[in-house]
């Protein structure tokens, strides 16, 4: 029998709080230690306690330059990143449409697709640095280190886009051929724009996952750094609070583009429900002319007696 409290609730309702209060300490305990810290004032350390409030080290990134290229590392992250996600978000998108059809060798494919998810990202980094090298390609940020992180944010953007058309309603797409349309505009009219939340949800973890990305950019970068890896250079020569700035700016981008993702699919979904309503009052008749029970009872006046 389990023993509830005066209000009703069972014990183990108070040690799962007690467990998800911790794991949500463990998950952003540390990042809230880096954004507080981040605020040191001018004479502050790297540690507790705080020696003032102020925004010194936010100017600090960019009046340093000696202790590191931050402009530069975090154009080129923000340019890797957009490539990433434009290549990742078309990749899916027709991964997702071919698999859709029953083809010889289907599953062989999708699982030496995804292999690259199980693989330490160093040795995949150093596997297509060597493969530039052989195709005497120079390593490059956007040539070598873009093929990098693509083998770790395509599996992604498959696994996605397989879960989104695995719950596609073909009847869109007959009843729009049934209207005359073509492949091409049913394409573009009717199945994109079903699959645009899913879509935005590549686009994301695309960029995401490519901006923060370290291991499978270290080897095949080249010579310019992007940001993970300028911050990584920084903790053998940076003693002060400008790396948790830099980290605070960094984590800041992320939470923004999220932030934009959501509200995207947010809007999308209540726009949809906007339209299924509209049409719903159309087929129902209050948009336009009047119900068929209010318009008898109008008909049913003193003349029609």
């Amino acid at each position: 029998m389990v023993t509830g409290s005066p209000n009703g609730r069972p014990w183990t309702f108070y040690a799962l709080a007690a467990f998800f209060t911790l794991f949500v300490l463990f998950l952003y305990g540390p990042m809230s230690a880096i954004f507080i810290l981040s605020f040191q004032g001018p004479n502050g350390g790297l540690t507790f306690p705080m020696n003032g409030v102020s925004f010194h080290w936010f100017a600090a990134l960019v009046a340093q330059q000696r202790s590191g290229d931050f402009v530069g590392s975090f154009g080129r992250s923000i340019t890797l990143a957009a490539l990433v996600l434009v290549i990742t978000v078309v990749i899916s998108i027709m991964a997702g449409l071919a698999f859709r059809y029953r083809f010889r060798g289907a599953t062989a494919v999708f699982y030496m697709a995804i292999a690259s998810l199980i693989m330490p990202g160093l040795l995949l980094g150093l596997g297509v640095g060597l493969m530039f090298q052989f195709a005497h390609v120079p390593p490059a940020w956007f040539s070598s280190a873009l093929g990098a992180q693509l083998t770790w944010t395509l599996p992604f953007g498959l696994l996605i886009m397989f879960a989104v058309f695995s719950r596609f309603n073909r009847a869109y797409e007959e009843a729009a051929r049934d209207l005359g349309a073509s492949q091409w505009q049913t394409l573009w009219h009717v199945v994109l724009p079903i699959l645009l939340p899913g879509i935005i949800g590549v686009a994301l973890f695309g960029f995401t996952l490519s901006y923060d990305e370290f291991p499978r950019t270290l080897i095949p970068i080249g010579s310019r750094n992007t940001l993970p890896l300028e911050i990584w250079a920084m903790t053998t020569d940076v003693t002060s609070p400008a790396l948790y700035a830099l980290g605070t700016l960094t984590t800041a981008v992320s939470f923004v583009v999220i932030a934009l993702a959501l509200t995207s699919i947010a809007l999308i979904q209540r726009r949809r429900a906007r339209r299924e309503r509209d049409r719903t009052d159309r087929r129902d008749g209050r948009t336009g002319a009047a119900p068929p029970a209010a318009s008898a009872r109008a008909g049913a006046g003193p003349g029609g007696q």
